[in-house]
């Protein structure tokens, strides 16, 4: 007899079943547990092809949070929202050298610029253009252009493929080549100098100090210097 076969549960789906001999030598049928399937992870969707277009809007730099606040609260009460699906401030994350320490902070990609999705119309189109703080719309002559798919896809980071791209940060340092600077530490207390070379992954610089006339290089660490 065959250890596996097919019986039908009580809805008349079949399952499958497995023998086993009980203790007085009768065969018993146990139902085998039924594993469900893993689910498909979703496909991604390129934000491209979400509903409405994507428009770039001109704000105040500085102010594009208030007026982000002020465009959905406009929305709300001029009960456009199910017009108007998204707004969007472009964030980077920038690696700053303050006081000799590394430090990762947000800043915005395009001041003065806001990204909106939203399917344009007359009525939409006066809900964000008087938005207190909107100056207007970027666009040729008074007409607002959409995004193009390769700008949407670039600016909002979206590839075909599975993983998604880590975030970059770019490096924004406190010191420059050429920064007069003084010694604040250490051996060369007092001196001042010029730098000359910026390590940055081990934070050090190379500054050329005057020692007896002459223009000596010194490797410092960002620390043990400050901005003449």
């Amino acid at each position: 007899m065959s250890d596996f076969f097919e019986e039908g549960d009580e809805q008349g789906e079949a399952v499958a079943t497995k023998t086993k001999k009980s203790e007085r030598g009768k065969l018993e049928y146990v139902r085998e547990e039924e594993v469900p399937e893993e689910e498909a992870a979703p496909a991604r969707v390129s934000p491209y092809d979400m509903p409405g277009e994507w428009y770039v809007i001109h704000s105040y730099s500085g102010y594009e949070n208030k007026v982000r606040s002020n465009l959905i609260t406009r929305m709300h009460s001029m009960q456009v929202e199910e017009k108007i699906y998204e707004i969007r401030i472009l964030m980077e994350d920038v690696t700053e050298i303050k006081n000799g320490k590394r430090v990762v902070s947000q800043k915005k990609v395009f001041p003065g610029y806001i990204l909106v999705r939203a399917e344009l119309d007359d009525t939409t189109w006066d809900v964000i253009r008087h938005t207190p703080g909107v100056t207007g719309f970027v666009g040729m002559g008074s007409k607002p252009t959409p995004l193009s798919r390769r700008e949407v896809e670039s600016l909002l980071g979206y590839s075909e493929e599975e993983t998604e791209t880590p975030r970059k940060t770019r490096p924004q340092l406190e010191y420059q080549v050429g920064d007069p600077v003084i010694v604040k530490d250490g051996a060369f207390e007092g001196l001042t100098g010029v730098i000359s070379e910026i390590n940055e992954d081990h934070l050090k610089l190379k500054v050329l100090v005057n020692i007896f006339g002459r223009e000596t290089p010194v490797e410092l660490e960002f620390a043990q210097v400050v901005k003449a």
